[in-house]
């Protein structure tokens, strides 16, 4: 690789460690300071002089700390002369708010876009934002990775002869029918309203899961409600058994031992695109890593390969990436 530099903030350091390891390249140290005012200052304490800086820093709560964290390691790189700065974002938390569904609302996923940049992002690697048009709100280049290969290869294990890939809304429907695709198998999907930030309403299944062997897929799971409340139809419908799956695993307050306390559902699985999977260890909850996949996009960015190339057919067909 060229002259590459991997710094991680204080979200997740456990998967900036992991990637690193699939790199073979140290992870550089960062030093983050609190003032008496409560101000925060950083420094990234190795060279960045003409280098290929990656900042690893996922947005987990505390989000606004984080966030605020991950800028001003940009802008200390951007201040060290960095050749290029790639922010290294597995879970863009504020792709949620992407849309005026209200009077005098404000629309983060757009602002925080372009304070990334202005504080010195050249480009963003993310991992499956909550809505696509969330893409185009950040005007320099995003890799966006998405994590169905992984959570593929991880069904794949069992046998899927009487399996349906089931959606919690019509929204999702399009990733579903993908990952449903590489399973061999059908695919259904929830008619879901939102009422509130934790409470939705589903009012019927669209598709056949009477008797079968439920694959509930989501991009992310925050307080559990969309899938408690599938869930309900899926009894009432005749589902056999549910394993429930997403990229990111939020959990929120104590939703992954209200989702396995649910006799139904034989499994719950995520990727550790955030930290908090792992500090609720669970029976039933298994973490996937998406390290390498993060790490292989990188390696990429870095020696100028094309990123999209690992997603094309015959490659790895799961997944989708866009430059």
């Amino acid at each position: 690789m060229n002259q590459i530099a991997v710094f991680s903030g204080s979200a997740h350091p456990e998967l900036a460690k992991e990637i690193c390891a699939d790199l073979g390249v140290p992870l550089l140290p960062t030093r983050v300071k609190r003032f008496s005012n409560d101000c925060i200052e950083v420094q990234l304490q190795a060279n960045c002089r003409e280098q290929d800086v990656f900042l690893v820093q996922t947005l987990s709560a505390p989000v606004q700390e984080h966030l605020m964290e991950l800028l001003l390691m940009l802008d200390a790189a951007r201040g060290a002369s960095a050749a290029r700065i790639t922010a290294v974002i597995p879970h863009y938390s504020y792709a949620r708010s992407d849309k005026k569904d209200a009077p005098r609302i404000s629309i983060g996923g757009r602002l925080v876009a372009d304070l990334l940049k202005t504080a010195g992002a050249d480009r963003v690697l993310t991992m499956t934002l909550h809505s696509p048009q969330v893409h185009g709100f950040f005007s320099v280049p995003v890799d966006h990775l998405h994590a169905l290969h992984e959570l593929a290869s991880h069904f794949r294990r069992f046998d899927l002869s009487n399996a349906v890939v089931v959606s919690p809304d019509l929204g999702n429907a399009k990733t579903a029918a993908a990952f449903a695709r590489s399973l061999g198998t059908p695919v259904a999907a929830g008619a879901k309203e939102r009422i509130t930030d934790t409470q939705v309403r589903i009012s019927a299944i669209i598709g056949e899961v009477r008797g079968k062997d439920v694959i509930i897929l989501d991009d992310e799971i925050a307080s559990g409600g969309s899938i408690l409340e599938l869930l309900k139809h899926l009894r009432a419908n005749g589902a056999r058994s549910v394993r429930v799956a997403c990229t990111h695993g939020i959990f929120g307050s104590d939703a992954v031992a209200r989702l396995a306390a649910e006799p139904d559902v034989i499994e719950i699985v995520c990727t550790n695109t955030l930290p908090n999977a792992a500090r609720q260890a669970h029976v039933k909850l298994t973490v996937l890593s998406v390290a390498p996949a993060l790490a292989e996009a990188m390696r990429r960015i870095n020696n100028g390969e094309s990123v999209s190339a690992l997603f094309e057919e015959g490659a790895a067909p799961e997944r989708v990436a866009a430059e």
